[in-house]
């Protein structure tokens, strides 16, 4: 699975948003906060320096593309193509864009990271938090395409799991319905986890909805349960990542406490939005797992990259 890692455009761009500049002073170790412990010995904490980035996305735009929505199968959820157009999402079997290979960037690099994680457990391994430190920094659009780019691959399977139960919003984002999900699948524990996962008319994607609302969600996730929970998961199918949705690191525990059960977590940081003050305590934070970037609103005239229209793939910009 191995592949050629590009160069990001983050590490391109650091003239115009230069992260690493502002955080390579040293800073004392923020404070844990309450999380679960791992399943198996936890690596290293990271060092206080903000972690390399995979790459970049672009801030999203409405593009006209051709909707061609496949049959459903019987049982499999209908994803909602004419939405992710017009919302600016990857449409899978539209034409290539800018947006899709950004993210295929994303994904290789992603790929490659869990592929030489070798010293962690499958079920950390092939677990992956995707949040943010504040609001609007485009968490769930990343975490939507990020999912959608990683199904067009011929040996993985994902699992998008919308783990921000204080406002779950990504599926919906998809056409799908709320109904149960991670909550309810964590509150019995005799429930069998893959019940409540949701195939989808998408080749390789499968969903997990936030379920049921609750109040002591971050006891949950930090129960026995939970890690019970994600080894079935991982065990249901050995192509499977699971990319979990958390709400934003600053503004409620949850992801902290999932960086204790993943092996990667991406922080999505809004150009000009995302202060250098939150993106170093959200890093502390997640110190429970790696960390890696992912710059999201930069605009491509920083690189002079224009992904999607060359030889009249995609649409000139």
């Amino acid at each position: 699975m191995a592949k050629h890692i590009p160069q990001s455009l983050l590490e391109r761009a650091a003239e115009a948003y230069d992260f690493g500049a502002a955080l390579r002073a040293p800073r004392s170790a923020p404070q844990a906060p309450e999380a679960a412990p791992a399943p198996a010995a936890a690596p290293e904490p990271r060092p206080a320096s903000v972690p390399e980035p995979v790459a970049v996305a672009p801030a999203p735009r409405p593009i006209e593309v051709p909707v061609v929505r496949p049959s459903v199968a019987p049982g499999a959820a209908g994803i909602d193509h004419a939405a992710l157009a017009k919302a600016g999402f990857i449409v899978p079997g539209g034409p290539v864009t800018g947006i899709a290979e950004e993210f295929r960037l994303i994904k290789h690099q992603l790929l490659h990271d869990i592929e030489v994680a070798t010293h962690l457990p499958d079920e950390r391994r092939r677990s992956v938090l995707i949040c943010s430190a504040q609001p609007r920094a485009g968490k769930t659009f990343c975490a939507i395409n990020l999912a959608l780019s990683l199904a067009g691959e011929r040996e993985v399977e994902v699992l998008l799991v919308d783990g921000d139960v204080l406002k779950p919003d990504s599926l919906a984002l998809l056409g799908i319905e709320g109904g149960t999900g991670l909550v309810d699948a964590l509150s019995d524990p005799s429930a069998d986890p893959e019940s409540f996962v949701i195939r989808t008319d998408v080749p390789g994607l499968s969903v997990l909805q936030a379920g049921r609302k609750a109040n002591n969600v971050p006891e949950l996730l930090a129960s026995d349960r939970s890690r019970e929970v994600l080894a079935k998961l991982v065990a249901g199918n050995q192509r499977r990542i699971i990319l979990f949705d958390s709400p934003p690191a600053l503004m409620a525990s949850h992801a902290t406490v999932l960086a204790a059960l993943v092996g990667r977590a991406l922080v999505v940081v809004r150009a000009d939005q995302t202060t250098e003050a939150d993106l170093r305590e959200t890093i502390g934070l997640l110190r429970g797992c790696e960390t890696s970037l992912i710059l999201n609103g930069a605009g491509l005239a920083v690189t002079g990259r224009k992904f999607g229209s060359y030889d009249g793939y995609g649409h000139d910009d």
